[in-house]
């Protein structure tokens, strides 16, 4: 039963992204042929052209789903605890120092390194 409602929703979901995508750079190609407008009125043609494309897209499958997951994933985002400035400050100093520290091991490895291939090659 789930096979047949794909098949079904398929043809017309298809068309429906066609036509966004036409849109979309049918809106594309206007703004760069009309560049002697303002760029105000050419911005509201693709702003235009892109809610209409929204919309279309929307009433896709894809579109439906991708539109819970965007409600979704705003939720989510609410329910998260954001660091402090003074978390932030401190976790990015030790982030650095580590990082600092981390580079030094790796030049002094390497210097040591390239004393022994020295000693080892005889160059």
């Amino acid at each position: 039963m789930s096979a047949n409602t794909e098949n079904q929703g398929g043809a017309k979901d298809s068309l429906l992204w066609g036509l966004v995508f036409i849109i979309l750079i049918a809106a594309v190609v206007a703004n760069y042929l009309y560049s002697d407008l303002a760029v105000f009125i050419r911005a509201a043609g693709v702003v235009v052209a892109a809610g209409i494309a929204g919309l279309l897209a929307y009433q896709t499958q894809k579109g439906k789903s991708s539109f819970a997951f965007a409600k979704e994933s705003r939720l989510e985002m609410r329910k998260v605890v954001w660091p402090t400035r003074q978390e932030a400050i401190q976790t990015t100093l030790i982030v650095l120092a580590v990082t600092a520290l981390v580079g030094l091991f790796l030049f002094l490895l390497d210097g040591l390194l390239v004393w022994l291939v020295n000693l080892v090659t005889g160059v």
